[in-house]
């Protein structure tokens, strides 16, 4: 039967073993798709402590799977994270995170104080119903991790241990991705955030990186032409398809009230094969203030049912 390999997004994550848990028993609710029952295994690649000092303990957890209706998990000391790193920016560094920033309406060096929408960006931000230092506070995340990424930043999220952002996490992604190749076919990559960033940088910029029988992408930044730019040399719009280690179908997942999908979801036209659009496009709206939570996606009855068919259920 199929493997899944799973890859998480931005934020701090509970350990990696209850990671897991939570995303099978997301899939599993309310009459969905029960992995293990239908012999589908699953791994997850974990890159949260290259970033966090530690895990989401179970209380943490709770918060931050209710942002809804709590906003502690973003009042809690140290919650913010630290953006000293962009006033050492300079050159192609710098001006990709400072229009990074500025598309996504979240330029982290002015005043926290929320200034009156003007933009249309800003304008759809505002769509989005979370208290702006929740929203500001996701987007800083999003900005470290994708920066430190894709430069391959060094970071130290604890005493004794430092890592090449890139370096370590495409390490342990091509492992992961190794391991899952060895067990049951077809092999489905799937990622969420960040993770798919990651995962198409693997498949595309890695050579020793194992070919997979299907890839879905779930709430993605790949859209927007920041993160593109810095997926050459390998991307292109024309021949954008992963197609050397991409065996079977692309299936891209989206909420248009996503705000890490930068509202540009639709990525068909800028993942061409040959010059012809072919990765599969799904608007799955969830519901709720924060629409970027995995959980949601999980949920949606399209997402499922394109889950299914890739790993051929």
């Amino acid at each position: 039967m199929a493997h899944i390999t799973f890859i998480h997004g931005i934020s701090n994550k509970p350990a990696q073993d209850k990671l897991l848990k939570l995303w099978l028993r997301s899939l599993e609710e309310k009459e969905g798709i029960d992995l293990g029952t239908s012999g589908v295994s699953s791994s997850m690649v974990y890159w949260a402590d290259v970033f966090y000092p530690e895990p989401l303990d179970d209380a943490m957890l709770e918060s931050a799977q209710d942002l809804e209706n709590n906003a502690a998990v973003a009042a809690q000391e140290g919650a913010d994270p630290d953006m000293s790193w962009r006033q050492e920016i300079s050159g192609d560094e710098k001006a990709m995170v400072d229009s990074l920033a500025a598309k996504l309406s979240f330029d982290v060096l002015v005043d926290d104080a929320f200034a009156p929408p003007e933009s249309e960006a800003d304008r759809n931000l505002e769509r989005i119903p979370l208290p702006w230092f929740i929203k500001r506070r996701i987007m800083k995340e999003f900005l470290r991790d994708v920066h430190h990424y894709l430069f391959n930043e060094e970071n130290s999220p604890r005493p004794g241990s430092s890592y090449k952002v890139q370096d370590e996490i495409r390490r342990r992604m091509i492992e992961s991705l190794k391991e899952g190749a060895a067990k049951s076919s077809p092999h489905v990559l799937v990622s969420h955030s960040m993770g798919t960033v990651i995962a198409y940088d693997c498949l595309v910029r890695v050579p020793e990186c194992p070919a997979v029988d299907g890839f879905m992408t779930i709430g993605s930044p790949l859209g927007l032409d920041e993160v593109q730019d810095k997926l050459q040399p390998g991307w292109s719009r024309e021949n954008g398809f992963p197609s050397a280690k991409l065996r079977g179908g692309w299936v891209n997942v989206y909420d248009v009230l996503d705000p890490v999908t930068g509202f540009d979801g639709n990525i068909a036209n800028d993942f061409k094969r040959n010059g012809q659009d072919v990765v599969e496009v799904i608007n799955e709206q969830n519901w709720g203030k924060w629409r970027h939570n995995i959980t949601k996606y999980f949920n949606g009855p399209k997402l499922r049912a394109s889950l299914g068919n890739l790993v051929g259920l």
